[in-house]
């Protein structure tokens, strides 16, 4: 589409916000390619184990496996037969299975059934759904839907049972990812880990009130809201109501659910918008600006790709989200992409602000390839809505 940066570019003056221009298609995918290349140089077997915790863990743990989120979200603008094969072998060394066997219930150790279903859509191997489909169902066929308790768990768990569902057109595995994502949002310590008022995520439960910030702010991480904004992304992603398989009962069913999640999305974006910094970024504490602010570039990449996919599919208004899409896909690539293609600015796995700290542009924390991940993520999204020629964005 000739006009598309020029568009963007009007929908950002139209805005009242400084202009600043959308890097092309091309130099997006250069980017992306190159930190990728840049994570393959130091993972070139991807079935290596990762050291956590002073243990070797197998590669198939969610710290790996949001990496292969964003690398799957790459094949699908620049796919590449190498990399799919990079992809084949993680999960073949991993004999398609899970960390904690097929009778988790712990939602980081499903995060990779997100990927193994992405590769059986490209190459139809019967034995990884077979796989997927047994260890969602042990969670399915039960009653307890108390088991995620941590925001993350809902990036880690939603969109596996969402592909899943979508893939077998099983309606039980949108109702239970709906079910223990209610327990998640509303029943977490009698509150809920949302906060409707604010639309912001409190982590877990030991950051409900009385807990504050030294502002007297609620304590909202930025990437523990990036983990719920790109869950509710990737999960409408897969509801698809008119399925002609689905009875009018089963039907009503998911447009229910699938409003839940569209409200929710909503609002979080709104919420979100007001957080942003100049330089584009998200601070690690959403609501104190004094207290461990700061660029972080997971947060703001799953900030940016949910807010990207979110205008993309025409759930936010091109006008008053474009800004600051361009805004944090700038500040990411400007500012945290190192002239070798590694990423600075990563805050280190934790559960609040403070964790990881001080983040810099030169420090390299312990285990980065979510990161990695997040920022394929966020990059291949911003290379979609390039690529949408729909006028509704503007």
């Amino acid at each position: 589409m000739k006009n598309i940066l020029s568009l963007l570019i009007f929908a950002i003056i139209s805005t009242g916000v400084a202009a600043q221009k959308l890097p092309s298609k091309k130099t997006v995918l250069q980017t992306l390619k190159k930190t990728n290349e840049f994570y393959l140089s130091q993972h070139p077997f991807p079935e290596d184990s990762i050291r956590l915790d002073g243990k070797n863990q197998p590669s198939n743990i969610w710290i790996r496996s949001v990496y292969f989120e964003g690398l799957m979200a790459l094949q699908e603008v620049a796919p590449e037969a190498r990399l799919m094969s990079y992809a084949e072998r993680w999960g073949a060394a991993n004999a398609w299975g899970f960390y904690g066997g097929h009778h988790t219930r712990k939602a980081e150790n499903l995060c990779c059934a997100q990927t193994y279903i992405d590769i059986y859509r490209k190459t139809g191997n019967e034995n990884i759904m077979g796989n997927v489909n047994r260890a969602l169902n042990y969670i399915t066929i039960g009653t307890e839907r108390s088991d995620w308790n941590t925001v993350s768990d809902l990036q880690m768990a939603m969109p596996a049972f969402a592909k899943a569902g979508n893939e077998e057109q099983e309606l039980d595995y949108f109702k239970t990812l709906a079910e223990c994502y209610i327990y998640a949002r509303d029943h977490v310590a009698q509150i809920g880990l949302f906060n409707e008022l604010e639309g912001l995520w409190w982590n877990n439960k030991n950051y409900l009130p009385p807990y504050k910030e030294p502002n007297g702010e609620n304590c909202y991480w930025s990437r523990a809201n990036g983990w719920a904004y790109a869950a509710l992304a990737r999960t409408l992603d897969e509801i698809k109501p008119d399925s002609s398989i689905l009875t009018d009962n089963e039907k009503a069913e998911l447009i229910k659910i699938k409003s839940l999640f569209k409200n929710d999305f909503i609002r979080m974006s709104m919420a979100l918008l007001k957080c942003q910094r100049e330089d584009g970024f998200w601070n690690p504490s959403l609501k104190d600006n004094h207290h461990y602010d700061g660029k972080e570039t997971s947060g703001t990449a799953l900030i940016v790709y949910g807010m990207a996919w979110g205008v993309r599919n025409g759930l936010l208004a091109p006008k008053l989200f474009t800004p600051a899409i361009i805004k944090g896909w700038n500040g990411l690539t400007n500012d945290a992409v190192r002239p070798d293609g590694s990423l600075g600015y990563i805050q280190g796995i934790g559960q609040e602000p403070k964790d990881g700290q001080p983040v810099t542009y030169e420090k390299t924390p312990e285990n980065t390839d979510f990161a990695f991940g997040c920022f394929l993520l966020a990059g291949s999204e911003i290379v979609k809505l390039i690529n949408t020629t729909s006028k509704r964005l503007f």
